[in-house]
């Protein structure tokens, strides 16, 4: 299988500055595995949208994946509480 290329929404970078550190590398290491397997087990798409969502702790990153370019999208990535806002 093809290794998918990982791109993050200008707004996502806004969305790391609140995580702590210690949670934020758990993340990134969360999103690289993405690479391999964009949708391992625990994922789910979202209902009515072309989004899939996983959880990291109390985190929740919300993406797209593009099969036919081979990429994902990152589009929010935040505590559970508000990523639903």
């Amino acid at each position: 299988m093809a290794e998918y290329e990982i791109f993050f929404r200008e707004s996502v970078y806004k969305d790391f500055r609140k995580i702590p550190k210690k949670d934020l590398q758990k993340i990134l290491s969360k999103i690289q595995k993405l690479s391999l397997d964009p949708k391992p087990s625990g994922s789910e798409k979202l209902t009515g949208q072309a989004l899939f969502r996983i959880r990291q702790g109390n985190y929740r990153i919300v993406y797209s994946i593009q099969d036919n370019q081979l990429t994902i999208w990152v589009i929010k990535v935040g505590h559970r509480k508000e990523i639903y806002r």
